[in-house]
């Protein structure tokens, strides 16, 4: 087998407060092949924008990587000087974020910004670089490209500016895109769009994507596999058809039970009590313990005193005592 483009090993960050240590995410692996788009799914401060951040080298301090190793195509990362690594932002690894306001500069017209990212990563001149921005902007479906280059910002939709930073992350044909809920800001039909163009990309120019959301449409849409994450931790991960369909762990059946289907007649939907853990409240055992409604299938309290790591369960991988019961009967 090839070794994955991408290859996250134990990672953990963390987050020194006066109060001790807060640890956000708790030793998570998971790799992704070129080529590949891996979905990463979960609540609200489950960890998955923090984990992008560390794979781009963009964490807020005092947020730091504690543990664990990042490889980008064999080469470790994550321990790189700053410089070093900010050339490999933008040249290896491209971003594209929520909000693509934040992404442009509103002095600079997009044509100025996405030549000077071209120019710094590539050995073009002023003309190549400039033929090179309308081309990505033609690809990424801007119209009448040519002219739109001296446009600023504000003069472009929500979903055009997005279009506008898709091809800022492709400037330099990086060969991994993190893309850190590139659709939420926009409407179903540009959405729609959005995730086409995606998927095009990892078709035609090979690039991995690791697609950061807390949208199931989008990952069942888009990704090729999907890990679910619960309070820092990857509670399942494997084939996005296998997770959608055949849920292994209680977290995940839970989430897919709350999507409403078409043709449905229920007066409500299902959900899943309680909230999740704060960083400072995370119980012993399973994260998920709290909120687990198969916790007593499990004996000897094992859920609230065992931290499982992510077991066969099917096609699948999940981190849930369970699919231990389960081996052991077969085994038996």
């Amino acid at each position: 087998m090839t070794t994955p483009l991408l290859q996250v090993k134990n990672l953990r960050i963390e987050f020194p407060t006066r109060r001790g240590i807060l640890t956000a995410v708790d030793d998570i692996s998971f790799d992704i092949a070129a080529g590949e788009v891996l979905g990463v799914v979960g609540e609200s401060g489950a960890g998955k924008s923090l984990t992008g951040a560390a794979v781009i080298g963009l964490l807020e301090p005092p947020g730091r990587i504690a543990k664990g190793e990042i490889l980008l195509a064999g080469r470790r990362i994550d321990n790189l000087p700053f410089e070093e690594l900010r050339k490999i932002r933008g040249r290896e690894i491209g971003a594209i974020f929520q909000d693509p306001l934040t992404s442009l500069n509103p002095l600079y017209t997009i044509g100025r910004q996405i030549t000077e990212t071209i120019e710094t990563h590539l050995d073009l001149t002023h003309a190549q670089a400039t033929t090179r921005a309308i081309e990505l902007l033609n690809e990424v479906g801007i119209p009448a490209a040519e002219k739109r280059i001296d446009h600023y910002p504000h003069q472009f939709s929500g979903g055009m500016r997005q279009r506008v930073v898709i091809s800022l992350a492709l400037a330099a044909n990086p060969k991994l895109i993190i893309a850190d809920e590139p659709t939420t800001a926009l409407d179903v039909s540009i959405q729609a769009q959005i995730i086409t163009l995606i998927k095009k990309l990892c078709r035609e120019h090979h690039t991995a994507v690791m697609l950061v959301t807390h949208d199931m449409g989008v990952i069942a849409e888009t990704a090729d596999r999907v890990a679910v994450m619960y309070a820092g931790r990857i509670a399942e991960i494997g084939p996005v058809a296998e997770v959608i369909h055949s849920p292994q762990h209680p977290y995940t059946i839970g989430l897919m039970g709350a999507i409403p289907s078409v043709g449905d007649n229920h007066e409500r939907l299902s959900q899943i009590d309680g909230a999740m853990p704060r960083l400072t409240a995370i119980p012993s055992g399973c994260a998920f313990n709290p909120r687990c409604t198969r916790i007593k299938d499990v004996p000897n309290n094992r859920c609230t005193t065992e931290r499982p790591d992510l077991l066969p369960a099917g096609e699948t991988r999940a981190a849930c005592w369970l699919h231990a019961i389960n081996k052991q009967a077969v085994t038996a």
